[in-house]
């Protein structure tokens, strides 16, 4: 039974590093979680599984703009307030970031019954090839479009993007971003509003799913080894998205079109 336990751990540990290091950047971490998790015949994940490990690199997320969430809170109150325009900036980025998240919140109320049951392993090469095609399409695209410089379309736009990533197997973060330099934002700009608008989101995400994690029948059985997936997907985040902010920085976002085919070609051939 030891034995058993050990392994259910370190297998938890790993999908915990998986959903971590995939959250990030444009290769859907949904995805990457369910061809771990074939492979180490732990079956589908839950519901539960989902809002512990969601929960988790929101967390990683928050903790890295923390200080532009605090900024931009503090700014769109006060300006509401009081009217300065020293706040404006801060309080239209924050209302973008509103209007940004509404196609993905109503959408995802609506089709919650609907989305992400029973993918296929087919379903989610073809969507990695979808990802893939569309970052080689705007690999070439260097936006201008600044914090300062957004529109309620931009933030539209992008949020139907976001949207879209509703899809199972389609990358929300790769979603956002391709969307976010269509419009003309520039990679700062772009990375930014992409995590901002994935904040709201994903805590809708978790209140909406509390009630399902605490009547999770198995979740004392399961504690130490949520609790492993829990920081190894807190950790791995923070790290990935660091990482990530690097490669956005350097231009260098089309890496991810290869990968995209690559492991879209594998899960073909062996799934």
């Amino acid at each position: 039974m030891e034995n058993f336990d050990l392994i259910l751990i370190l297998k938890h540990l790993i999908i915990g590093l998986v959903q971590g290091f995939t959250e990030p950047i444009p290769v859907s971490s949904s995805g990457h979680v369910m061809i771990a998790s074939e492979i180490l015949g732990m079956g589908e994940q839950g519901f539960t599984f989902a809002i512990l490990t969601n929960t988790a690199s929101l967390f990683a997320i928050m903790f890295i703009y923390r200080e532009d969430i605090i900024r931009l809170i503090t700014g769109f109150l006060l300006f509401i307030k009081t009217r300065d325009r020293r706040y404006r900036a801060d309080f239209n980025f924050a209302l973008y970031v509103i209007i940004g998240s509404v196609p993905a919140g109503v959408l995802g109320i609506l089709l919650s019954d609907v989305i992400a049951d029973n993918v296929s392993m087919t379903t989610i090469a073809i969507m990695l090839f979808v990802t893939g095609i569309a970052l080689w399409l705007i690999r070439n695209l260097r936006g201008t479009k600044r914090d300062g410089d957004l529109t309620s379309k931009d933030a539209l736009l992008v949020g139907l993007g976001q949207a879209v990533a509703l899809t199972p197997g389609i990358s929300r973060s790769g979603a956002t971003i391709i969307s976010a330099i269509a419009v003309g934002m520039n990679q700062e700009t772009a990375l930014r509003f992409s995590f901002m608008l994935y904040i709201p989101v994903s805590l809708g995400g978790v209140v909406l799913g509390i009630t399902d994690f605490l009547d999770e029948p198995n979740k004392m059985d399961l504690a130490l080894p949520y609790t492993v997936t829990f920081f190894a997907t807190l950790i791995m985040t923070y790290f990935a998205m660091r990482w990530f902010m690097g490669i956005m920085k350097n231009g260098k976002l089309h890496y991810f079109t290869y990968y995209c085919f690559l492991v879209g070609i594998l899960l073909l051939i062996f799934f």
